[in-house]
């Protein structure tokens, strides 16, 4: 399978958003293409297949095409059990997805503990079954987002030859253990042999948070299909086109990002229910947004102390008020 030279400017490949669960779904999503240029194409956080023939429209509710207008998406799927892993994916297959993306990374011991995600690598005779039992029932393309294994790096070696025996659109690796969660630093080295030795195109994903992270990996790894951004999408939504433009996006970051925020805020008040649903979803990106203000640590305690949606947005109002410094 053709890959790029060293020689090409890997500067246009894709940028992918990546599957952050509670974070970037379809509302999300949409408000930050809305807002911000750079992101291709996005892995939407996982569904989880169940037994049953009945696929309900609630189970793949953000997956609907009606939802995701905003950004190509890829569904992600979740699952050990090839037959149920077939339906669900074929069913989305039905509803207009080209591919779906097989979850064998999710790094959380409540998902690797049940033999899901992360927890299959150990146990190479199982995904090397799993794809022989799923891969000639899909009416669509499959890929694979993995990390190098769930507790050695070396995990990964006895997984590459039997990826290359399946026809994959791409493998999108965070080079990372599930065991490490997203503590420690990625291993390069693992990656690169990665990159070397797999025949599908390969995606990096992980730390990638600041203009300099990118420009240094693809120094590095000038062959890469694409990059996969999460928290640093999260943190800095400006990254993605600055990574683009090869600058920085330039004035008025606090005002544009303060109107990507209500925006956000009103569309998740529209479909959610109720506000404490509300309230806590817009806590969560509260744990990442303050990382590129200066001096914010008070205004980001105030947030997510708040117990109703008043004193919420009365602290963000104070926040914005108070005239923060955009750090990047």
């Amino acid at each position: 399978m053709w890959k790029p030279s060293s020689s090409s400017p890997n500067v246009h490949s894709p940028l992918w958003l990546a599957p952050l669960r509670g974070l970037t779904d379809a509302v999300y999503r949409t408000a930050l293409a809305h807002h911000f240029p750079g992101i291709d194409l996005a892995i939407a956080p996982f569904v989880t297949t169940h037994s049953g023939r009945r696929i309900k429209a609630a189970h793949v509710q953000d997956l609907l095409p009606a939802n995701n207008r905003g950004l190509p998406v890829i569904p992600q799927i979740l699952s050990k059990h090839p037959d149920d892993f077939v339906h669900l994916a074929n069913h989305l297959f039905d509803l207009g997805y080209a591919s779906v993306n097989l979850n064998l990374g999710c790094p959380f011991p409540q998902v690797a503990n049940k033999g899901r995600g992360s927890g299959m690598l150990p146990f190479p005779d199982r995904v090397d079954h799993f794809l022989e039992a799923t891969l000639p029932r899909l009416t669509g393309r499959l890929s694979i987002k993995t990390r190098l294994g769930r507790h050695s790096p070396e995990e990964i070696q006895a997984l590459i030859p039997i990826f290359n025996r399946y026809p994959l659109q791409e493998v999108i690796i965070h080079p990372r253990t599930g065991v490490q969660m997203y503590t420690g630093h990625p291993d390069l080295e693992a990656f690169a042999a990665c990159i070397d030795q797999l025949a599908h195109p390969v995606v990096y994903n992980g730390d990638i948070k600041r203009l300099d992270d990118y420009r240094r990996l693809a120094e590095r790894f000038p062959s890469a299909a694409g990059w996969m951004i999460g928290r640093g999408v999260i943190a800095n939504p400006f990254l993605p086109g600055d990574i683009k433009s090869g600058r920085d996006a330039g004035d008025n970051k606090v005002a544009r990002f303060k109107r990507f925020h209500d925006d956000l805020f009103e569309r998740y008040r529209l479909r959610l229910s109720g506000p404490g649903h509300l309230l806590n979803r817009m806590k969560g990106f509260w744990n990442y947004f303050p990382q590129c203000f200066r001096d914010s640590d008070k205004g980001r305690k105030r947030i997510l102390k708040a117990r109703s949606l008043a004193h919420y947005c009365e602290a963000v109002s104070l926040f914005f008020d108070r005239g923060p410094q955009w750090s990047g």
